[in-house]
């Protein structure tokens, strides 16, 4: 650490993300990403835009707002774009938490980082015995962040019980972090607009292959949307680059190809389950693109390293309720194949 770095900063424990690799012989199941290649299109539309970089990128973002809003059924006029969701959470943590924040104690790790950047009031509220979120807890007048499906769990809250909350609660903001909706059937969207208090942050990164692109949303009421734009043209104006919109707008126009992809995702999930069900794994119903599982005899850092040895990266948290767990993102049949196998050779594992 620097002598010149503020003080209010010198205790930040940043976000840790996923471990990267290159090495093409390690099967990447860590980090949530998809693992089919994106449309033929994107790439496509990637070289095209490559001929635009001299100029700056267009901070209307329309290319990729207007039919985004468009599928979403909404006007475009409550559709923000960001430089990835967690650009979106960075201005809804800075401008919108004047009354303090609650998360749930275990979820998507930047909300601490963010509640922290922004010395925030912050409350986290712990999930229940079996991982799930109650709204009944999250009392008082504090905006509210909530996964759904939720981070690591994989567990929902469906669009009724968060209708029925925000009905009771109108003055309170509640942020729905949909980074997994495409994956399970519980988006907030079409719920909008009998809830003008509930803002929906979404990404590209999970069932649009776009990871790499850095490219997020949030879907809310016009108001709120305005400000969220007065942050952004506040701080950069042209965060979204122009190969990342343009390959976002190739993503919208290739909905078949995304949901061909996103469908397989999905079976490939349920495979899994029921595989490591057989070898005594037990989880969460997870209606994301991972699963949340742990094993009756074999401790979660134990298969996690053990993994790793064997070129498979999966998640572990050393968070002491979740300790036993293993994240595991779901990659190719194969990929998921060639994991359960690998499983069976771990020293505890089916004995």
């Amino acid at each position: 650490m620097s002598q010149y770095l503020d003080t209010q900063f010198q205790h930040l424990i940043p976000y840790v993300p996923g471990e990267q690799t290159k090495n093409e012989q390690i099967i990447k199941l860590n980090t949530n990403e998809n693992p089919y290649d994106p449309p033929k299109a994107v790439f496509e539309a990637a070289k095209k835009a490559a001929g635009t970089l001299s100029r700056y990128s267009d901070p209307t973002c329309s290319q990729v707002i207007l039919p985004l809003a468009k599928g979403f059924g909404v006007e475009p006029e409550q559709v923000f774009l960001g430089n990835g969701s967690d650009e979106v959470l960075s201005f809804l943590f800075q401008g919108f938490m004047e009354k303090g924040v609650q998360f749930p104690d275990i979820s998507y790790g930047f909300y601490e980082v963010y509640g922290d950047v922004f010395h925030l009031d912050v409350e986290k509220v712990p999930l229940k015995e079996d991982l799930s979120i109650d709204l009944a807890d999250y009392t008082g007048a504090a905006t509210i962040v909530i996964a759904n499906p939720n981070a690591p769990t994989g567990l929902t809250l469906s669009p009724a019980t968060i209708c029925q909350f925000a009905k009771e609660n109108p003055q309170r903001l509640i942020i729905v972090d949909e980074a997994y909706s495409d994956f399970s059937e519980a988006s907030m969207i079409p719920y909008l607009e009998e809830v003008p208090n509930v803002l929906v942050v979404g990404t590209f990164s999970k069932s649009r292959h776009l990871a790499g692109a850095r490219l997020g949303y949030a879907v809310g009421s016009k108001e709120v949307i305005t400000d969220l734009n007065t942050l952004k043209f506040s701080h950069n104006p042209y965060s979204v680059n122009a190969m990342t919109l343009a390959c976002g707008a190739a993503s919208l126009a290739s909905q078949e190809y995304v949901d061909s992809c996103t469908e397989k995702i999905i079976a490939t999930r349920e495979w899994t389950k029921k595989e490591l069900a057989k070898l005594s794994f037990e989880g969460t119903d997870s209606q994301a693109n991972f699963i949340f599982v742990q094993h009756e005899k074999v401790p979660g850092q134990t298969l996690f390293l053990a993994l790793k040895e064997k070129n498979i990266l999966v998640r572990w948290f050393s968070h002491p309720r979740i300790d036993n767990y293993i994240r595991i993102s779901i990659g190719t049949q194969e990929e998921m194949e060639q994991l359960i196998q690998v499983i069976k050779e771990i020293e505890g594992v089916g004995a």
